[in-house]
């Protein structure tokens, strides 16, 4: 799954999520801006937890990447030196 899917996704359910949240409220204002709020807030952390995963991924692919390059290089050196 790409991160802009990703994050549309979840930027998408936030909106809706809140929306619905403060059309169906059954409380006071001030209560549905505190509920609010802390939806916001968990949103905000499942979004960075998601954006921390995909950094993980891309750094464990790029670092696979990088030992397969160097892996690739020495297997090269080593066919040269047996070459001389």
């Amino acid at each position: 799954m790409s991160f802009q899917k990703l994050l549309t996704g979840v930027l998408a359910g936030a909106a809706i999520g809140a929306t619905l949240g403060i059309l169906f409220a059954p409380d006071k204002g001030s209560a549905t801006r505190k509920k609010f709020s802390r939806k916001t807030y968990d949103y905000t952390d499942e979004l960075e937890e998601k954006f921390n995963e995909l950094i993980d991924s891309i750094t464990e692919q790029f670092q696979a990447v990088v030992d397969e390059v160097a892996q690739m290089n020495e297997t090269n050196k080593q066919k040269e030196a047996n070459e001389k």
